[in-house]
Protein backbone atom coordinates (compact mmCIF):
# COMPACT_ATOMS: atom_id res chain seq x y z
CA UNK A 1 0.00 0.00 0.00
CA UNK A 2 1.50 3.34 -0.84
CA UNK A 3 2.50 5.42 2.39
CA UNK A 4 -0.12 6.66 4.12
CA UNK A 5 0.97 10.24 5.87
CA UNK A 6 0.30 10.76 9.64
CA UNK A 7 -1.86 13.25 11.23
CA UNK A 8 1.55 14.17 12.88
CA UNK A 9 3.21 14.31 9.62
CA UNK A 10 0.95 16.51 8.05
CA UNK A 11 0.44 19.10 11.05
CA UNK A 12 1.61 22.64 9.89
CA UNK A 13 3.74 24.76 12.02
CA UNK A 14 2.25 27.50 13.59
CA UNK A 15 2.83 30.42 11.49
CA UNK A 16 0.96 33.46 10.16
CA UNK A 17 -1.93 31.60 7.74
CA UNK A 18 -2.20 29.28 10.70
CA UNK A 19 -3.48 32.11 13.06
CA UNK A 20 -7.03 31.22 12.33
CA UNK A 21 -9.13 30.01 14.49
CA UNK A 22 -9.43 25.85 14.03
CA UNK A 23 -13.13 26.23 15.71
CA UNK A 24 -14.20 28.96 13.64
CA UNK A 25 -13.11 27.57 10.08
CA UNK A 26 -15.05 24.30 11.71
CA UNK A 27 -17.61 25.76 12.83
CA UNK A 28 -17.96 27.47 9.29
CA UNK A 29 -17.42 24.27 7.85
CA UNK A 30 -20.69 23.13 9.82
CA UNK A 31 -22.88 25.68 9.14
CA UNK A 32 -22.31 25.78 5.16
CA UNK A 33 -22.26 21.80 5.11
CA UNK A 34 -26.02 21.63 7.18
CA UNK A 35 -27.04 23.94 4.90
CA UNK A 36 -25.76 22.35 1.87
CA UNK A 37 -27.62 19.13 2.71
CA UNK A 38 -30.71 20.88 4.23
CA UNK A 39 -30.95 20.70 0.11
CA UNK A 40 -30.17 17.63 -0.59
CA UNK A 41 -32.30 16.26 2.02
CA UNK A 42 -35.76 18.24 1.58
CA UNK A 43 -35.60 16.41 -2.05
CA UNK A 44 -35.72 13.33 -0.48
CA UNK A 45 -38.20 14.27 1.52
CA UNK A 46 -40.66 15.60 -0.80
CA UNK A 47 -39.55 12.50 -2.93
CA UNK A 48 -41.12 10.52 -0.08
CA UNK A 49 -44.47 12.63 0.08
CA UNK A 50 -45.48 14.31 -3.28
CA UNK A 51 -43.17 13.98 -5.89
CA UNK A 52 -45.11 10.76 -7.36
CA UNK A 53 -48.36 12.62 -7.48
CA UNK A 54 -47.23 16.13 -9.07
CA UNK A 55 -44.53 14.49 -11.66
CA UNK A 56 -45.71 11.01 -12.31
CA UNK A 57 -48.95 11.13 -12.06
CA UNK A 58 -49.63 8.31 -14.60
CA UNK A 59 -47.81 5.26 -12.69
CA UNK A 60 -49.74 4.11 -9.99
CA UNK A 61 -48.86 4.83 -6.31
CA UNK A 62 -46.58 2.23 -5.61
CA UNK A 63 -44.52 3.23 -9.18
CA UNK A 64 -44.73 7.00 -8.99
CA UNK A 65 -42.58 6.20 -5.48
CA UNK A 66 -40.22 4.17 -6.99
CA UNK A 67 -39.92 6.85 -9.83
CA UNK A 68 -39.45 9.87 -7.55
CA UNK A 69 -36.66 8.00 -5.53
CA UNK A 70 -35.37 6.86 -8.92
CA UNK A 71 -34.74 10.86 -9.52
CA UNK A 72 -33.39 11.27 -6.73
CA UNK A 73 -30.59 8.77 -6.93
CA UNK A 74 -29.67 10.56 -9.95
CA UNK A 75 -27.66 12.89 -7.49
CA UNK A 76 -25.90 10.46 -6.51
CA UNK A 77 -24.69 9.48 -10.30
CA UNK A 78 -23.64 13.69 -10.52
CA UNK A 79 -21.64 13.42 -7.00
CA UNK A 80 -18.84 11.27 -8.26
CA UNK A 81 -18.47 14.25 -11.25
CA UNK A 82 -18.33 16.97 -8.67
CA UNK A 83 -16.01 15.53 -6.48
CA UNK A 84 -13.49 14.96 -9.30
CA UNK A 85 -14.33 18.42 -10.99
CA UNK A 86 -14.03 20.57 -7.66
CA UNK A 87 -11.30 18.11 -6.78
CA UNK A 88 -9.24 19.09 -9.24
CA UNK A 89 -9.68 22.73 -8.62
CA UNK A 90 -9.58 22.29 -5.32
CA UNK A 91 -6.31 20.30 -5.11
CA UNK A 92 -4.95 23.07 -7.70
CA UNK A 93 -6.61 26.85 -6.89
CA UNK A 94 -7.91 25.74 -3.30
CA UNK A 95 -10.01 24.76 -1.36
CA UNK A 96 -11.94 27.71 -0.11
CA UNK A 97 -13.04 28.68 -3.73
CA UNK A 98 -14.76 24.96 -4.81
CA UNK A 99 -17.01 25.80 -1.21
CA UNK A 100 -18.43 29.08 -2.30
CA UNK A 101 -18.92 27.35 -6.06
CA UNK A 102 -20.40 24.03 -4.29
CA UNK A 103 -22.87 26.33 -2.32
CA UNK A 104 -23.89 28.46 -5.33
CA UNK A 105 -24.55 25.68 -7.64
CA UNK A 106 -26.72 23.51 -4.66
CA UNK A 107 -28.69 26.73 -3.86
CA UNK A 108 -30.05 27.18 -7.91
CA UNK A 109 -30.49 23.71 -8.27
CA UNK A 110 -33.37 23.90 -4.85
CA UNK A 111 -34.60 27.54 -5.41
CA UNK A 112 -35.34 25.79 -8.89
CA UNK A 113 -37.23 22.57 -7.85
CA UNK A 114 -39.61 25.10 -5.72
CA UNK A 115 -40.36 27.25 -8.96
CA UNK A 116 -40.52 23.89 -11.01
CA UNK A 117 -44.19 23.56 -12.94
CA UNK A 118 -45.60 19.93 -12.18
CA UNK A 119 -46.54 17.34 -14.79
CA UNK A 120 -50.07 18.57 -15.24
CA UNK A 121 -48.94 22.30 -16.08
CA UNK A 122 -45.82 21.21 -18.92
CA UNK A 123 -46.23 17.58 -19.04
CA UNK A 124 -43.20 15.31 -19.45
CA UNK A 125 -41.03 18.44 -19.20
CA UNK A 126 -41.95 18.58 -15.55
CA UNK A 127 -39.89 15.20 -14.79
CA UNK A 128 -36.85 16.24 -17.40
CA UNK A 129 -36.61 19.27 -15.69
CA UNK A 130 -36.60 17.66 -11.84
CA UNK A 131 -33.90 15.20 -12.93
CA UNK A 132 -31.84 18.22 -14.48
CA UNK A 133 -31.92 19.94 -11.61
CA UNK A 134 -31.22 17.04 -8.87
CA UNK A 135 -28.26 16.38 -11.00
CA UNK A 136 -26.88 19.91 -10.61
CA UNK A 137 -27.59 19.29 -6.88
CA UNK A 138 -25.67 15.83 -6.86
CA UNK A 139 -22.54 18.17 -8.35
CA UNK A 140 -22.62 20.48 -5.64
CA UNK A 141 -22.84 18.17 -2.98
CA UNK A 142 -19.90 15.77 -4.82
CA UNK A 143 -17.69 18.81 -4.41
CA UNK A 144 -19.21 19.94 -1.25
CA UNK A 145 -17.73 17.31 1.33
CA UNK A 146 -14.23 16.93 0.49
CA UNK A 147 -13.46 20.88 0.26
CA UNK A 148 -15.45 21.27 4.02
CA UNK A 149 -13.79 18.26 5.18
CA UNK A 150 -9.97 19.39 4.38
CA UNK A 151 -10.62 23.22 5.67
CA UNK A 152 -11.62 21.85 9.17
CA UNK A 153 -8.83 18.81 9.23
CA UNK A 154 -6.18 20.75 7.72
CA UNK A 155 -6.65 23.86 10.14
CA UNK A 156 -6.89 21.40 13.11
CA UNK A 157 -4.57 20.68 15.68
CA UNK A 158 -2.54 17.40 15.22
CA UNK A 159 -4.06 15.62 18.11
CA UNK A 160 -7.58 16.60 17.32
CA UNK A 161 -7.91 16.30 13.64
CA UNK A 162 -10.87 13.58 14.44
CA UNK A 163 -12.93 16.17 16.33
CA UNK A 164 -12.51 19.30 14.44
CA UNK A 165 -12.86 16.75 10.76
CA UNK A 166 -16.06 15.60 12.61
CA UNK A 167 -17.80 19.34 11.81
CA UNK A 168 -18.95 19.03 8.30
CA UNK A 169 -19.84 15.39 9.38
CA UNK A 170 -22.04 17.59 12.04
CA UNK A 171 -23.67 19.06 8.80
CA UNK A 172 -25.29 16.11 7.40
CA UNK A 173 -27.60 15.47 10.57
CA UNK A 174 -28.11 19.41 11.17
CA UNK A 175 -29.29 19.86 7.80
CA UNK A 176 -31.71 16.52 7.82
CA UNK A 177 -32.70 18.22 11.50
CA UNK A 178 -33.77 21.94 9.76
CA UNK A 179 -35.42 20.14 7.24
CA UNK A 180 -37.43 17.99 9.38
CA UNK A 181 -38.46 20.83 11.33
CA UNK A 182 -39.91 22.78 8.19
CA UNK A 183 -41.62 19.75 6.87
CA UNK A 184 -43.48 19.34 10.22
CA UNK A 185 -44.19 22.48 10.46
CA UNK A 186 -45.78 22.69 6.80
CA UNK A 187 -47.76 19.86 8.10
CA UNK A 188 -49.00 21.05 11.19
CA UNK A 189 -49.99 24.38 9.27
CA UNK A 190 -51.09 23.36 6.05
CA UNK A 191 -53.92 20.70 5.11
CA UNK A 192 -52.88 17.73 2.44
CA UNK A 193 -54.48 19.35 -0.75
CA UNK A 194 -52.70 22.79 0.49
CA UNK A 195 -49.02 20.58 0.72
CA UNK A 196 -49.61 19.21 -3.08
CA UNK A 197 -50.84 22.58 -4.39
CA UNK A 198 -47.85 24.72 -2.70
CA UNK A 199 -46.56 23.81 0.51
CA UNK A 200 -43.89 21.64 -0.54
CA UNK A 201 -42.31 24.39 -2.47
CA UNK A 202 -41.69 26.45 0.21
CA UNK A 203 -38.52 24.35 2.15
CA UNK A 204 -36.96 24.97 -1.74
CA UNK A 205 -37.14 28.61 -1.83
CA UNK A 206 -36.37 29.03 1.52
CA UNK A 207 -33.26 27.88 0.79
CA UNK A 208 -32.19 30.75 -0.86
CA UNK A 209 -31.84 32.83 1.84
CA UNK A 210 -29.73 30.11 3.51
CA UNK A 211 -27.54 29.85 1.08
CA UNK A 212 -26.98 33.84 1.17
CA UNK A 213 -25.96 33.39 4.53
CA UNK A 214 -23.62 30.10 3.87
CA UNK A 215 -22.09 32.06 1.82
CA UNK A 216 -21.17 35.18 3.50
CA UNK A 217 -19.82 32.72 6.48
CA UNK A 218 -17.60 31.35 4.17
CA UNK A 219 -16.15 34.46 2.75
CA UNK A 220 -14.98 34.69 6.26
CA UNK A 221 -13.04 31.91 6.47
CA UNK A 222 -8.77 31.79 5.02
CA UNK A 223 -7.65 29.19 3.40
CA UNK A 224 -6.10 25.73 4.56
CA UNK A 225 -2.82 26.31 5.48
CA UNK A 226 -1.81 22.88 4.46
CA UNK A 227 -2.84 23.86 0.53
CA UNK A 228 -0.77 26.84 0.93
CA UNK A 229 2.59 25.22 2.07
CA UNK A 230 1.73 23.29 -1.20
CA UNK A 231 1.25 26.46 -3.29
CA UNK A 232 4.55 27.53 -1.57
CA UNK A 233 6.88 24.65 -2.35
CA UNK A 234 5.28 24.40 -6.21
CA UNK A 235 4.66 20.57 -5.39
CA UNK A 236 1.19 20.99 -7.10
CA UNK A 237 -0.33 17.76 -8.71
CA UNK A 238 -0.98 18.88 -12.85
CA UNK A 239 -3.40 16.45 -13.02
CA UNK A 240 -4.58 15.91 -9.34
CA UNK A 241 -7.22 12.85 -10.21
CA UNK A 242 -4.69 11.20 -12.35
CA UNK A 243 -2.11 11.03 -9.74
CA UNK A 244 -4.41 9.55 -6.99
CA UNK A 245 -5.97 6.88 -10.06
CA UNK A 246 -2.46 6.17 -10.44
CA UNK A 247 -0.96 6.45 -6.86
CA UNK A 248 -3.43 5.63 -4.94
CA UNK A 249 -5.98 3.21 -6.16
CA UNK A 250 -6.41 0.83 -3.51
CA UNK A 251 -6.89 3.67 -0.53
CA UNK A 252 -10.09 5.27 -2.74
CA UNK A 253 -11.66 2.04 -2.71
CA UNK A 254 -11.18 0.82 0.33
CA UNK A 255 -12.57 4.09 1.54
CA UNK A 256 -15.04 3.96 -0.88
CA UNK A 257 -16.47 0.35 -0.03
CA UNK A 258 -15.73 1.69 4.10
CA UNK A 259 -18.13 4.58 3.81
CA UNK A 260 -20.71 2.39 1.58
CA UNK A 261 -22.38 0.51 4.47
CA UNK A 262 -22.74 3.98 6.65
CA UNK A 263 -24.64 5.58 3.98
CA UNK A 264 -26.90 2.98 2.88
CA UNK A 265 -28.08 2.73 6.00
CA UNK A 266 -27.82 6.30 6.14
CA UNK A 267 -30.45 7.31 3.42
CA UNK A 268 -32.37 4.41 4.59
CA UNK A 269 -33.00 6.25 7.82
CA UNK A 270 -33.19 9.88 6.25
CA UNK A 271 -35.11 8.86 3.13
CA UNK A 272 -36.91 5.40 2.72
CA UNK A 273 -38.48 5.19 5.92
CA UNK A 274 -40.29 8.17 6.20
CA UNK A 275 -42.14 7.05 2.66
CA UNK A 276 -42.27 3.22 4.14
CA UNK A 277 -43.84 4.22 7.50
CA UNK A 278 -46.61 6.99 5.79
CA UNK A 279 -47.68 4.84 2.83
CA UNK A 280 -46.91 1.09 4.03
CA UNK A 281 -47.42 1.02 7.63
CA UNK A 282 -50.15 4.11 7.42
CA UNK A 283 -48.61 6.02 10.26
CA UNK A 284 -49.00 9.99 10.23
CA UNK A 285 -46.27 11.97 8.24
CA UNK A 286 -45.91 14.03 11.18
CA UNK A 287 -45.41 11.21 13.36
CA UNK A 288 -42.79 9.85 11.20
CA UNK A 289 -40.66 13.54 10.31
CA UNK A 290 -40.92 13.73 14.41
CA UNK A 291 -39.07 10.36 15.00
CA UNK A 292 -36.49 11.06 12.14
CA UNK A 293 -36.17 14.32 13.86
CA UNK A 294 -35.35 12.84 17.28
CA UNK A 295 -32.65 10.49 15.47
CA UNK A 296 -31.22 12.93 13.78
CA UNK A 297 -30.46 14.89 17.40
CA UNK A 298 -29.04 11.72 18.56
CA UNK A 299 -26.60 11.13 15.37
CA UNK A 300 -25.46 14.74 15.57
CA UNK A 301 -24.73 14.32 19.24
CA UNK A 302 -22.82 10.97 18.76
CA UNK A 303 -20.73 12.32 16.18
CA UNK A 304 -18.58 14.59 17.54
CA UNK A 305 -17.85 12.18 20.57
CA UNK A 306 -16.76 9.36 18.37
CA UNK A 307 -14.90 11.27 16.98
CA UNK A 308 -12.75 12.43 20.04
CA UNK A 309 -12.27 9.46 20.84
CA UNK A 310 -10.88 8.66 17.51
CA UNK A 311 -8.27 11.25 18.10
CA UNK A 312 -7.67 9.00 21.59
CA UNK A 313 -7.89 5.53 21.24
CA UNK A 314 -7.10 5.13 17.11
CA UNK A 315 -9.85 5.71 14.26
CA UNK A 316 -9.87 2.22 13.21
CA UNK A 317 -10.72 1.04 16.51
CA UNK A 318 -13.76 3.23 17.05
CA UNK A 319 -14.63 2.54 13.30
CA UNK A 320 -14.14 -0.97 13.30
CA UNK A 321 -16.49 -1.11 16.70
CA UNK A 322 -19.08 0.96 15.51
CA UNK A 323 -19.34 -0.81 11.91
CA UNK A 324 -20.05 -4.24 13.79
CA UNK A 325 -22.66 -2.78 16.02
CA UNK A 326 -23.98 -1.23 12.64
CA UNK A 327 -24.07 -4.60 10.87
CA UNK A 328 -25.74 -5.65 13.71
CA UNK A 329 -28.29 -2.94 14.59
CA UNK A 330 -29.57 -3.67 10.76
CA UNK A 331 -30.72 -6.86 11.47
CA UNK A 332 -33.27 -6.03 14.43
CA UNK A 333 -34.18 -2.14 12.58
CA UNK A 334 -37.01 -3.14 10.60
CA UNK A 335 -38.24 -5.98 12.49
CA UNK A 336 -38.93 -2.86 15.15
CA UNK A 337 -40.44 -0.60 12.82
CA UNK A 338 -42.98 -3.18 11.51
CA UNK A 339 -44.47 -3.29 14.73
CA UNK A 340 -45.71 0.28 13.89
CA UNK A 341 -45.13 1.18 17.57
CA UNK A 342 -43.74 4.45 17.72
CA UNK A 343 -42.12 3.32 20.77
CA UNK A 344 -40.41 0.64 19.01
CA UNK A 345 -39.79 2.76 16.57
CA UNK A 346 -38.31 5.36 17.87
CA UNK A 347 -35.77 2.67 19.63
CA UNK A 348 -34.70 1.05 16.23
CA UNK A 349 -34.23 4.60 15.34
CA UNK A 350 -31.97 5.82 18.31
CA UNK A 351 -29.75 2.60 17.84
CA UNK A 352 -29.40 3.03 13.91
CA UNK A 353 -28.53 6.65 14.85
CA UNK A 354 -25.80 6.08 17.31
CA UNK A 355 -24.44 3.61 15.16
CA UNK A 356 -23.87 6.02 12.15
CA UNK A 357 -22.48 9.08 14.64
CA UNK A 358 -19.60 6.30 15.53
CA UNK A 359 -18.73 5.29 11.81
CA UNK A 360 -19.70 8.44 10.38
CA UNK A 361 -17.76 10.75 12.80
CA UNK A 362 -13.94 9.45 12.28
CA UNK A 363 -14.31 9.27 8.43
CA UNK A 364 -13.43 12.47 7.98
CA UNK A 365 -10.19 12.48 9.61
CA UNK A 366 -9.29 8.87 7.97
CA UNK A 367 -9.69 9.74 4.69
CA UNK A 368 -7.73 12.89 4.74
CA UNK A 369 -4.59 10.92 6.43
CA UNK A 370 -5.30 8.60 3.00
CA UNK A 371 -3.78 10.85 0.74
CA UNK A 372 -1.13 13.41 0.45
CA UNK A 373 -2.25 17.02 0.83
CA UNK A 374 -1.54 17.86 -2.63
CA UNK A 375 -4.19 15.33 -4.27
CA UNK A 376 -6.27 15.28 -1.04
CA UNK A 377 -9.01 16.84 -1.90
CA UNK A 378 -9.81 14.48 -4.91
CA UNK A 379 -8.51 11.57 -3.41
CA UNK A 380 -10.72 11.94 0.08
CA UNK A 381 -14.02 13.15 -2.57
CA UNK A 382 -13.47 10.37 -4.92
CA UNK A 383 -13.33 8.09 -2.25
CA UNK A 384 -16.26 9.46 -0.75
CA UNK A 385 -18.43 10.22 -3.74
CA UNK A 386 -18.21 6.22 -4.95
CA UNK A 387 -18.96 5.24 -1.57
CA UNK A 388 -22.30 7.71 -1.78
CA UNK A 389 -23.46 5.98 -5.08
CA UNK A 390 -23.20 2.53 -4.30
CA UNK A 391 -24.66 3.20 -1.13
CA UNK A 392 -26.95 5.88 -0.70
CA UNK A 393 -27.47 6.27 -4.07
CA UNK A 394 -28.77 2.96 -4.56
CA UNK A 395 -30.84 2.57 -1.12
CA UNK A 396 -33.96 4.24 -1.31
CA UNK A 397 -34.86 2.63 -4.70
CA UNK A 398 -33.17 -0.73 -4.02
CA UNK A 399 -35.14 -1.27 -0.91
CA UNK A 400 -38.94 -0.08 -2.48
CA UNK A 401 -38.04 -2.40 -5.06
CA UNK A 402 -36.88 -4.92 -2.79
CA UNK A 403 -40.04 -4.22 -0.62
CA UNK A 404 -42.13 -4.56 -3.44
CA UNK A 405 -41.11 -8.16 -5.06
CA UNK A 406 -41.46 -9.77 -1.54
CA UNK A 407 -44.17 -7.88 0.19
CA UNK A 408 -42.01 -7.88 2.75
CA UNK A 409 -39.17 -5.96 4.43
CA UNK A 410 -37.09 -9.12 5.18
CA UNK A 411 -35.39 -8.40 1.77
CA UNK A 412 -34.60 -4.68 3.07
CA UNK A 413 -33.19 -6.05 6.17
CA UNK A 414 -30.59 -8.60 4.64
CA UNK A 415 -29.20 -5.94 1.90
CA UNK A 416 -28.50 -3.57 5.02
CA UNK A 417 -26.72 -6.35 6.88
CA UNK A 418 -25.22 -7.67 3.97
CA UNK A 419 -23.59 -4.35 3.03
CA UNK A 420 -22.69 -3.51 6.31
CA UNK A 421 -20.55 -6.49 7.06
CA UNK A 422 -18.85 -5.30 3.43
CA UNK A 423 -17.71 -1.73 4.85
CA UNK A 424 -16.80 -3.53 7.94
CA UNK A 425 -14.39 -5.62 5.97
CA UNK A 426 -13.02 -3.04 4.13
CA UNK A 427 -12.00 -0.72 7.15
CA UNK A 428 -10.63 -4.07 8.43
CA UNK A 429 -8.23 -3.84 5.82
CA UNK A 430 -7.43 -0.46 5.96
CA UNK A 431 -6.21 -1.14 9.59
CA UNK A 432 -4.15 -3.83 8.72
CA UNK A 433 -2.37 -2.26 5.94
CA UNK A 434 -2.20 0.91 8.53
CA UNK A 435 -0.55 -1.52 10.82
CA UNK A 436 1.98 -3.13 8.46
CA UNK A 437 2.81 0.54 7.15
CA UNK A 438 4.10 1.62 10.91
CA UNK A 439 5.80 -1.63 11.60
Amino acid sequence: MTSIPSAASTAVPTGATRRASPLKVATASFVGTAIEWYDYFIYGMAAAVAFGPLFFPTFSPGAGTLAAFATYSVGFLARPLGGVVMGHFGDRVGRKSMLVTSLVLMGVATAGVGLLPTYDAIGVWAPVLLVTLRFIQGIGVGGEWGGAVLMAVEHAPADKRGLYGSFPQMGVPGGLILANLVFLTLSATTSDAAFAAWGWRVPFLASALLVVIGLVIRFSITESPEFEQVKESGDEARMPIVTVLKEHPRQVLLAAGGFMGNNTVGYIFMAYLLGYGTTILGLERSLMLTLTLVGAVAWLAVIPWAAALSDRHGRHRVLLLGSAGLAGWMAALFPLVDTASPALILVGILGTAFFLGVTYGPIAALFSDLFKAKVRYSGASLGYQIGSVLGGGLAPTLATALYAAGDSSAPVTAYLVVVSLVSLGCLAVVARDARTHES
